[in-house]
């Protein structure tokens, strides 16, 4: 917690829309002027809501911050439903890298998702040029994991050792990694942050062109390893979701049908 809300008592017009709408109760209004009276989570509601434009918190990138405007900020129900119905776990990707200037555009769309008491405590590492390095650690690494596994998950362990096999006969076998050109992983010591955070990276994906699959069994197997989470710069660190991403190499013509739903309206 801080007290980085700062409000520019000229601007302020005393409308007290922060005040009502600030979750900690922080800002009061001090002869009809806005003002922060205790540390705040400065989740911005404070920005977001002010007319005129007089809060800001100077620790936060505000160059980011956005106009509301209809046109750009609404989505109608009818596409975003389709959009969720028509989205596809990718296991057959094209041969082509994502730009530098996409996977921002992805990663950022996660930056922006909500977080547990504001925290914004997700990493976000993309792996697309150092894929192949990589690649060849963890397979080296995967004898090891498999030790660990028998001794922590061994329901895994006959699958998993399957697929090594499967490897070592022809490396364009591969059941982890699908030959996708790039591997998104989330830390976040809140599991429901990174996951909230990943679909929205995914929604993001699928408007840029490209598609993901989430990879339980990366999660599973890099996490166990020490020397492939200090590659990644993430020891001591939670690996909330593993994604792979890249542009689909097949194109699907409708949904795919689910089960009827369990769904009460108490």
């Amino acid at each position: 917690m801080n007290n980085a809300v700062i409000i520019d008592q000229e601007r302020c017009i005393g409308c007290g829309l922060c005040v009502r709408d600030c979750p900690g109760n922080a800002i009061v209004l001090n002869e009809k002027k806005a003002a922060a009276k205790w540390p705040c989570i400065t989740c911005g509601h404070c920005v977001a809501v002010c007319p005129s434009e007089a809060v800001s918190i100077p620790e936060y990138d505000m160059a980011g911050v956005e106009a509301y405007q209809k046109d750009s900020f609404t989505v109608s129900p009818e596409n975003f439903l389709h959009a969720v119905k028509f989205r596809r776990s990718i296991r057959s990707y094209k041969d082509a890298l994502i730009s530098r200037e996409v996977l921002e555009q992805i990663i950022e769309a996660g930056r922006y998702t909500a977080t547990a008491k504001n925290a914004q405590a997700c990493t976000f590492v993309a792996v697309q040029t150092r894929l192949p390095e990589f690649k060849e650690l963890f397979w080296s690494e995967f004898p090891y994991i498999l030790e660990i596994l028998r001794e922590t998950k061994p329901d895994y362990v006959r699958a998993f050792t399957r697929f090594y096999e499967k490897w070592k006969n022809d490396p364009k076998d591969d059941t982890f990694f699908f030959n996708a050109p790039c591997l998104l992983i989330t830390a976040a010591d809140n599991p429901l942050d990174g996951g909230l955070a990943a679909a929205n990276m995914e929604n993001m994906a699928v408007a840029e062109g490209a598609g993901a699959l989430y990879s339980g069994y990366l999660q599973r197997t890099v996490s166990v390893s020490p020397k492939l989470m200090e590659w990644l710069g993430l020891e001591g660190r939670t690996l909330a979701c593993c994604m792979l991403l890249g542009y689909p190499a097949v194109k699907y013509q409708r949904t795919a049908p689910r089960k009827t739903g369990d769904i009460r309206f108490l």
